[in-house]
């Protein structure tokens, strides 16, 4: 039985099916990572995150700058980052400039951590793309590029992150673009 096409369907229509084909897909990959991380590191995603944040900086950052950055509350950070402090993945200490700020850093032990978590992650990803075509990919990124600037441009109440620029030697990870 072949159906036959029907009328296109009304941009309205196609606006909702873009963004829950967005959605959709984020959902699919995201609980992907979430359960490997989990099985493979005993990690959450949030705080892979925050160690992918702190890393990409390369210098001690205030949790204010790493919440800004991950787009996240302070107040949902500070879990996250209390049990990366009692892990020993993460050092707090207090900023020279003004003692009511805390600025927060990568130990050695967190450094070495993230470094095998990211090459994993890497990997995984790679494993779920890999089936595309280089060309494929390509275009995806930059139709979604297009898309987030389309976005920015129509509303501009629409957050803008600070612009990211990847720490000397840092390992590609969770990428969010400005």
């Amino acid at each position: 039985m072949n159906a036959r096409p029907g009328p296109a369907p009304a941009r309205a229509e196609q606006s909702v099916r873009l963004w829950l084909r967005l959605l959709s897909l984020h959902n699919l990959v995201d609980g992907e990572l979430r359960r490997r991380l989990q099985e493979q590191f005993g990690c959450t995603l949030p705080q892979f995150d925050v160690l992918s944040e702190l890393e990409r900086a390369g210098e001690a950052q205030t949790m204010s700058q790493v919440s800004r950055q991950l787009m996240v509350s302070n107040g949902n950070l500070t879990g996250v980052v209390d049990r990366l402090l009692r892990e020993g993945h993460v050092r707090r200490e207090e900023s020279p400039g003004d003692r009511r700020v805390q600025l927060i850093s990568l130990t050695d032990a967190g450094r070495a951590r993230f470094e095998g978590m990211a090459a994993a992650h890497a990997a995984w990803l790679e494993e779920l793309f890999g089936g595309l075509a280089r060309t494929d990919l390509d275009a995806a990124v930059d139709d979604i590029h297009a898309l987030r600037d389309h976005v920015r441009e129509r509303h501009p109440s629409v957050s803008r992150p600070a612009s990211r620029t990847p720490a000397r030697n840092s390992t590609p990870t969770r990428p969010r673009t400005p």
